[in-house]
């Protein structure tokens, strides 16, 4: 979308927002209808982001196969549990003690430390040269989707893997109860 700049800047902010208090939803909701309802809205709000930034193949993309087939299928396992047995049996305690937070802080503390140091200016002119190269070349739309992909949007596509990774390690301990 060709919006102005503060409008810009705002929406980003408020979709930022809303991804952060989904994710928040995600892990701290202790139902798990609203945890995959919560799911569904960081997908949503990430579907936006690909609006935002003028990938509307992207975005429509998102939506019918994460929001649309994967949260459905989540939210269609957890209504099949049976809710009663499953909030018995649930100890906050056993579900991974002290091995998860100190995995989830080293990787937080290890992301903060490597983000700064990160050449950003290499990776721009990168980019901009893969922009000439695309305009150079007779490329189909699904080459210029690949190779958006693999460089203009590759962190928020690596951000998705890393949500749909968490929903199935998630999905397994709910199993394994």
């Amino acid at each position: 979308m060709d919006l102005p700049g503060p409008i810009h800047d705002f929406l980003l902010i408020f979709f930022g927002l809303g991804l952060i208090l989904g994710g928040l939803g995600v892990v701290l909701f202790t139902n798990p209808i609203f945890s995959a309802f919560s799911l569904g809205f960081v997908f949503v709000c990430i579907s936006l982001f690909y609006i935002l930034s003028n990938s509307h193949f992207v975005a429509a993309t998102q939506l019918l196969i994460y929001v649309g087939a994967i949260n459905v299928l989540i939210i269609f396992a957890v209504m099949f549990m049976n809710g009663s047995e499953y909030y018995k049996d649930f100890n906050l305690g056993t579900v991974g003690d002290g091995v998860t937070s100190l995995v989830c802080t080293s990787i937080f503390v290890s992301l903060i430390t490597i983000i700064p140091d990160t050449s950003w200016y290499r990776i721009i002119w990168t980019t901009r040269a893969n922009q000439i190269l695309e305009q150079d070349l007779l490329v189909s739309n699904a080459q210029q989707i690949g190779i958006h992909l693999s460089t203009d949007f590759f962190l928020p596509f690596e951000f998705i893997s890393i949500i749909l990774l968490v929903a199935l390690i998630g999905a397994i301990a709910v199993a394994r109860q």
